[in-house]
């Protein structure tokens, strides 16, 4: 099957072939034809199996083939609403990938942020809006987000909602929506709790599982935070803290860097140990059973010092510097999400590292969804500077792969056909 397939307008299919795609992944399959019927929808389905675009893409169809009059002011149509601000920041982008020749407009709200910019967005007009729960609230008391309109309403990772104590707020956010609309529930398993969910919000809704993915990154978010190289250690600190991380594992590019960085977090009141080739095995051995066991927050590494580092529910790594090697983002970012737990994968990237980053997107065939930190703005007229390699040795054992080439070191074919994971947005 392809996606000129499954009915889809031209603008949609212009911007899916352009990310390289050309056939749906299961879950697409299956739900595309069942919600551009307009029926209500229940489906399991993990992340990275797709499930992102497959309601993204229908929704996009729907709301195209309808569209309002560009006299009047855009009414909300569509609510999409995830538990994180992560999964928030990816759906969006999803949204406005292959949204981008509709004419319809999209915006994300979540906590954490300044509110300001997200009111604005929403008192110009939206046909889309991705949200979290707790922020949707605060904006909707407020006055400033109206739900009257709501056509569509998405619950994405809907056991995790519940896990995290969002059923009472999404009661409250039910209550606001118009009886008449089509509501799509999404989550990684039909427990008890879901099913009853499902009971109380779905008409007769259509079924679809899809079996999980093998892939390996399938359970980790993953984000960019564009900063400035000398407010990285600043910007650490504070996601740190503010979001109250327990365990995180970060990763430097040199020895030196993970040193000074230890002494940097250690000097903000954050417990952190260092491992690396310069550090004995003891050191080493004694940091990570220290990290392991919770005693300390942030274990700084290299790539060579995290070979053979495997903690089940990991769950924070970052990219505190991009590696040089792409292949070795895939190996860091995988230390997370395991043993059926979620994971989140954070870079920090400054004007040094955007080849960086567009060799990874380049490599794992994914755009990845870029969050700036208020207080933390990159400069735009930043000059971008030479990176520091690693040792001499290690660039032997991994020659790098030339700028915007695959994994074998030749330049990245276009996909014509879909691998395993063939669109995992």
């Amino acid at each position: 099957m392809l996606f000129t397939d499954l009915g889809l307008s031209e603008s949609i299919l212009r911007a899916i072939n352009e990310e390289g795609y050309t056939s749906p992944t299961p879950i697409q399959a299956k739900s595309i034809p069942a919600i551009l019927k307009g029926g209500d929808l229940l489906a399991a389905a993990q992340t990275g199996t797709g499930k992102t675009a497959g309601f993204t893409l229908p929704i996009l169809q729907r709301l195209s083939s309808s569209a309002k009059s560009d006299n009047k002011k855009r009414q909300l149509r569509v609510l999409i609403l995830t538990p994180t601000r992560e999964l928030a920041a990816q759906v969006q982008e999803s949204v406005t990938t292959y949204g981008k020749y509709t004419g319809l407009k999209s915006a994300v709200i979540f906590g954490g942020v300044g509110a300001n910019p997200q009111i604005k967005a929403i008192a110009a007009g939206l046909d889309i809006l991705v949200a979290t729960p707790g922020r949707l609230l605060d904006l909707m008391s407020q006055n400033c987000v109206s739900l009257n309109n709501i056509e569509v309403l998405v619950l994405d990772e809907a056991d995790r909602m519940l896990d995290m104590g969002f059923l009472r707020d999404i009661k409250k956010i039910l209550a606001a929506l118009p009886k008449q609309r089509q509501n799509l529930l999404f989550s990684a398993t039909f427990s008890s709790e879901i099913k009853a969910l499902a009971d109380s919000l779905l008409n007769s809704p259509a079924l679809i599982e899809v079996a999980r993915s093998n892939s390996a990154n399938e359970a980790i978010a993953q984000l960019i935070h564009p900063v400035d190289r000398t407010k990285k250690h600043p910007l650490l600190s504070h996601l740190i803290k503010t979001n109250d991380w327990k365990q995180v594992l970060v990763f430097t590019r040199t020895k030196h860097g993970a040193n000074k960085l230890v002494t940097q977090l250690e000097k903000d009141g954050i417990s952190s140990m260092a491992i690396h080739g310069n550090k004995s095995q003891s050191a080493r051995t004694k940091a990570l059973a220290e990290f392991k066991d919770g005693k300390i927050t942030v274990l700084v590494a290299t790539d060579i010092a995290a070979r053979g580092i495997d903690i089940d529910q990991l769950p924070h790594v970052v990219n505190y510097d991009l590696p040089n090697v792409s292949e070795d983002y895939v190996h860091r970012i995988g230390r997370t999400g395991r043993a059926g737990s979620n994971g989140v994968a954070v870079s920090l990237v400054c004007v040094d590292e955007h080849q960086m980053l567009r060799d990874i997107e380049k490599l794992i065939k994914q755009k990845l969804p870029q969050e700036v930190i208020a207080g933390f703005e990159p400069d735009p007229n930043a000059v971008a500077q030479p990176i520091q390699l690693r040792s001499q040795q290690h660039q032997q054992s991994r020659k790098p792969r030339p700028a915007g080439g695959g994994g074998s070191g030749k330049p990245a074919a276009k996909r014509t056909s879909p691998p395993k994971r063939s669109f995992n947005r």
